[in-house]
């Protein structure tokens, strides 16, 4: 297996444009490289461009009459009428839609592969991880599920175990749907409380299908959780299911938009928790699926003060350089952002956030906590299927 991480990257990415005004600003992708590169770290990973994904690997998760509609949208932008949940509002239709959402995944796709393989012991598109998509609708964002994609094809390659954590703030609905009914894959979602989220999903009650119980886990936090809640749940359950599932792969989908700056949703999470739960992740890899990690994207719309830094901290733990939080960021990268965005960009790679958690097993459950009772409410809904003690 290869020492060196791959990380995924075409420039054409960023033709996955919903317009002007629309929060997914694919800026946010460029400035990223950008600061990938004005750190150096390009130079600690191998850089490569996989193939747009073809309708056979696009139909591992999607209808192929969703498929063939996204390519008639995509030529004709002025056909969308809101049926496959394309040219609403928040998912409009553009030219070259199907282009550049099948170019995105297959970069994923490419990851997937690549960390199966041993040609790379960890992979990054920090591009991907449009985990709203359905296999026959556009959802939130997101055209084609990159992320159920990736693991749709370690399965196809022969993984028999893939576990998939989403530390987004909207609850990975699309990846939980393509593997409601599959014990092969273990879909974990720590995301804001569905009453006051889109898409509404995400309750702990949701635990797979027949056949498949426990291989459903959501934690659904309350609004306003902090670093230290949103860490101990993340910690409270996921390091033990991953153990038990043994998992020979993990796929990780790191949304931005948990951050206290985000402005579409309610958590209060830190860059530098963001940071602390990607080490961990790492190290979760290592410890449970032999190292083999394939690590995406998300949501995020602070495109310029978060974004960025937080995706660029992901690459370097990565590629095994992690980034010091002190560390100023590179004043040719600020030029860049004022040039193309008119903003003021920040100035270190932190948020002066020393994050720390309160051990599950340690401190024990209070009762009287809501944080506690969502991490309880998941225990006590998937650790029994999985032989563990709520």
């Amino acid at each position: 297996m290869s020492g060196r991480a791959q990380l995924m990257w075409d420039e054409a990415v960023t033709g996955y444009d919903f317009g002007p005004g629309h929060p997914m600003d694919p800026v946010r992708l460029a400035l990223t490289m950008r600061l990938v590169e004005a750190f150096g770290l390009d130079r600690a990973v191998d850089v490569v461009s996989a193939k747009a994904a073809g309708d056979s690997t696009l139909r591992l998760v999607h209808r192929a009459d969703y498929i063939e509609a996204v390519r008639r949208v995509s030529a004709d932008p002025k056909t969308a009428d809101g049926s496959y949940g394309l040219g609403t509002e928040d998912d409009p239709a553009f030219a070259g839609m199907h282009e550049a959402s099948a170019l995105i995944a297959g970069q994923s796709v490419g990851a997937a592969e690549a960390v199966w393989r041993g040609e790379a012991q960890h992979a990054v598109n920090f591009a991907g991880g449009l985990h709203h998509a359905m296999p026959g609708s556009a959802s939130g964002f997101c055209i084609y599920n990159d992320a159920a994609l990736a693991i749709a094809r370690l399965l196809e390659l022969g993984a028999e175990r893939v576990a998939y954590l989403d530390v987004d703030v909207h609850h990975g609905d699309g990846v939980q749907a393509a593997f409601w009914d599959d014990p092969r894959v273990l879909t974990v979602s720590v995301h804001e409380h569905p009453q006051t989220l889109f898409p509404q999903t995400g309750w702990p009650e949701e635990t797979g299908g027949p056949g498949a119980e426990g291989s459903a886990v959501n934690v659904a936090l309350p609004a306003g959780t902090g670093d230290e809640g949103w860490l101990r749940a993340i910690h409270a359950v996921v390091p033990e299911l991953l153990a038990a599932f043994r998992p020979q792969v993990l796929v990780t989908q790191h949304g931005a938009d948990t951050h206290f700056e985000d402005p579409l949703a309610h958590l209060a999470v830190s860059l530098d928790a963001q940071r602390a739960v990607a080490e961990s992740v790492h190290a979760l890899a290592h410890e449970h699926a032999e190292g083999r990690w394939v690590a995406l994207g998300g949501g995020g719309y602070a495109i310029v003060d978060v974004v960025p830094r937080s995706w660029t901290h992901l690459v370097g733990i990565a590629a095994e350089r992690p980034v010091e939080p002190e560390s100023l960021v590179p004043e040719e990268w600020r030029h860049q952002v004022y040039a193309r965005t008119r903003q003021m960009a920040p100035g270190r790679m932190t948020d002066g956030r020393t994050p720390v958690w309160r051990d599950w097993e340690e401190s024990g459950y209070d009762p009287a906590d809501r944080l506690d009772q969502a991490i309880r409410a998941t225990r006590m809904a998937v650790y029994p299927a999985h032989g563990l003690m709520p």
